[in-house]
This record gives structure tokens, sequence and C-alpha cells, in this order.
């Protein structure tokens, strides 16, 4: 009784949730991924920093482009799916911040104008989004499938050749499909995590 949000959006969200790796032939829509994308861009990051790209990968042409860089076991899961997105971090995010943070605009230039604290920063924030954008494909009644066994360089290089971006997963979307969810592997307890000083 501790939370207010309603026990089946809890387990929509959450405990029912899975990561699937089977998906019917259903397609995803720009329409989702637009109320996808106009629900998570609400949720918190560092600074109101923004620095999630997101490609979608609908043409085949694309879709061959980018399964020559995953891992073996990942092929077909992307070859299959009805959409399959690669998600990035964008290192010159820095130049969109006197508009997300107009109080604060000289943080641009007193905080990110060394690449590496850039880097370092956008990474971050990028991966609590990424969280967000899986959470998001669950809110509008699809399975995710997020990978990071690929050839990171190869992704960039192939899809991000200005060197401005570091792709951070490749996550597979849609309804799931036949046997598209593995048992479900155990989670840390309470006490295993949270410690009290």
């Amino acid at each position: 009784m501790s939370l207010i949000l309603d026990p089946a959006a809890q387990d929509l969200l959450f405990r029912q949730a899975r990561t699937a790796n089977t998906f019917t032939d259903e397609p995803v829509t720009d329409e989702q991924i637009k109320a996808i994308y106009d629900l998570v861009k609400y949720a918190p990051t560092s600074m109101n920093q923004q620095p999630l790209r997101i490609v979608l990968v609908r043409s085949d042409e694309a879709r061959q482009r980018l399964v020559r860089h995953l891992a073996e076991g990942n092929n077909k899961k992307a070859e299959t799916a009805p959409l399959v997105a690669i998600l990035a971090a964008d290192n010159e995010f820095h130049e969109e911040l006197p508009e997300q943070l107009p109080h604060v605009p000289q943080l641009k230039d007193l905080m990110f104008s060394d690449r590496g604290v850039r880097e370092q920063s956008a990474r971050f924030n990028a991966a609590l989004q990424m969280g967000y954008f899986i959470l998001g494909i669950r809110a509008a009644g699809l399975a995710a499938g997020p990978m990071t066994g690929f050839d990171a360089d190869g992704i960039n290089a192939e899809f991000f050749s200005d060197g401005e971006h570091s792709v951070l997963a490749v996550v597979n979307m849609g309804k799931p499909g036949e046997n598209a969810w593995f048992d479900r592997s155990p989670r840390l307890t309470y006490d295993q995590v949270v410690t009290t000083i």
C-alpha cells in the first residue's frame, strides 16, 4: 500500500514485463513511437540534459547494415523484430543546454567544454533516458528486447560517422510472439541492496 501507482500499471511496467526474444509481425507505428517519446521525455536527468538519440531501423537495407555488427546470438532477433532502434548518446548535447536549462545558460561552457566530461555525462544521462524509453515501450503495451552484444565501433562507424554519437544499446520492439520469454531470473532482495547509515 506504499505505492500509489495502480497495481495493474505496476505489473505492466515492472512485475509482469519481460525482455522479449520473439515478436509477432504486427508493425510498430511511428505514432506509437512518438507517443512513447512524448511520455518519457519528461522523466528526470541531471540538469535536464537530453543526450539520448534514437535511430529507428525500418528498411531492410538498414537492418542488414545493423545486423552484421551484432553478436551472432542477436542476429535473428533483430532480423525478425517488427522494429529495431539504435539508442545512442549525443556527445555534443551541451549545444542544446542553454535552451534546456535557460536559467543557467552559462553551464554549457562552464561544465562541458571538455570532451571527456561531456562524454561521461552524455553516457550517464542517455542511459537514464534509455531506461525510461524501455518503460515507455512497455506502457504502450509493447515488449522490448534490449541488447548490448554488438561491435560498438562498427555501429558507430556505420550509423554515426560524424564521431559525435556513441551507441549504447540496440532495442528490438513489438508485440511479444510465441515463446517470447525465458524464465524470470532471480532479483536481489531489499536487504542485499539497501543499507541504512
